[in-house]
């Protein structure tokens, strides 16, 4: 079988490795840009995507570039506290979760590609916009403005404006809380996620990633999806925030610059796939980054596309397992997901509060978590008792891990 993965993006370099490790080799990934940079800023990959890149044999490199995450707390603008639950390990997961910075991830999955399959495995500077190409199956791993989907979907047109935009930001910084923590903050309107993305260095800082959402005018310029605004632009937003675990304001005016980009998705597709093509990843399933799961989805896409095709079940199999969980994630993610919690709390207490209990108990606030959990594919006994996507030859050796 010869296959053509257009992006070498997570999506696409997951794909690579997955389908090389069940047997697929005769492959190749075509890259638009001449250059493969390490952009971006922070990402955080869930236990059920950890899973994946371990079985692939990962495990070690991932723990060296990333902050394995202890815990998730939420907060309201006044720092009151709203919800604090572990996370990994310690919320009981076989396979822990990490922060980490996105391009230093995707140089990670890039080198081992390299190394397993060959320099010559990516081919930069060569966009794909097309269907017709050489190869019994292309896969649009391409992202939220896909070429691959594009030419499948050619009336959908631009990606959908929330009306809302994302500030995001890294600062060095003494590390807070457990220095594996993450906090959201947040009231109706507007919130902010925090956490770092990468181990203490000789001086013991961390580099601390944040992004602020809040509501855009309607001038705001939706062409440029990674524009530089300068730091003093966002700091008035959270200047009056205050958080007895990490002082905010601060922080942010500690960043260098910030990035603005436009809260944007895609409506969820009727279909994929066709005999010859399919997507995965943005391509596929752009969606809110709300509850950290554009990167891990991607991730899960490429296993499962790899076992489909390396046991015999095809595209059909692949998207009847993955169409209608991110599809049900992109739904989600609109309504804010698991971070729905902190506008209940604005709602009900937009003051402040002296006891959460008094206006969330802690039954409701644990049936939000959970309902995520299961939702997006990652509640801890389900996920731990789950089969393995790695495909096993008849001598029950597992190729994901050679």
């Amino acid at each position: 079988m010869r296959v053509v993965i257009a992006g070498a993006g997570i999506s696409g370099l997951t794909a690579a490795l997955s389908l090389h490790a069940a047997g697929i080799t005769d492959l190749v990934i075509h890259e638009a840009v001449d250059e493969i940079q390490p952009l971006g800023v922070g990402i955080n990959i869930l236990p059920h995507a950890v899973r994946e890149l371990i079985e692939l044999g990962l495990g070690d490199r991932l723990a060296k570039i990333g902050v394995e995450t202890a815990d998730l707390t939420f907060v309201n603008r006044y720092g009151h506290r709203i919800w604090t639950e572990p996370r990994g390990l310690q919320a009981g997961y076989k396979w822990p979760q990490y922060s980490i910075h996105r391009g230093r991830l995707q140089f990670m999955l890039l080198e081992a590609v390299r190394e397993r399959l060959g320099a010559e495995a990516v081919v930069t500077g060569s966009p794909i916009a097309g269907l017709d190409h050489d190869a019994d199956l292309l896969i649009g791993a391409d992202g939220i403005r896909s070429g691959v989907r594009q030419a499948l979907f050619p009336d959908e047109g631009e990606p959908l404006w929330s009306g809302d935009v994302l500030w995001r930001g890294t600062t060095y910084g003494t590390p807070f809380m457990t220095g594996k923590s993450m906090i959201m903050a947040g009231d109706g309107l507007k919130k902010i996620v925090i956490y770092p993305i990468a181990p203490p260095d000789d001086d013991g800082n961390q580099l601390i990633n944040w992004a602020i959402q809040h509501r855009a005018p309607e001038t705001t310029p939706r062409g440029d999806w990674n524009r530089p605004v300068s730091v003093e632009k966002v700091l008035p937003h959270v200047k009056d925030w205050r958080c007895d675990e990490l002082d905010i304001p601060g922080l942010i005016a500690a960043a260098e610059m910030a990035y603005e980009y436009p809260l944007v998705d895609r409506d969820p597709l009727p279909r994929w796939s066709t005999k010859t093509v399919t997507l995965m990843g943005d391509a596929a399933h752009p969606m809110y980054p709300t509850g950290s799961n554009g990167g891990t989805q991607a991730i899960i896409d490429a296993r499962v596309l790899a076992y489909a095709l390396a046991t015999g079940q095809g595209l059909q199999f692949y998207e009847g397992e993955r169409r209608p969980v991110t599809n049900n994630i992109v739904l989600a993610n609109r309504k804010d997901g698991a971070e729905v919690i902190l506008k209940l709390a604005h709602q009900r207490a937009p003051r402040g509060f002296a006891d959460i209990e008094d206006i969330m108990p802690l039954a409701e606030r644990e049936e939000i978590a959970l309902r995520y959990k299961k939702l997006a594919g990652f509640e801890p006994a389900t996920l731990n008792a789950r089969r393995s996507w790695s495909v096993r030859h008849e001598t029950g050796t597992d190729v994901s891990s050679s």
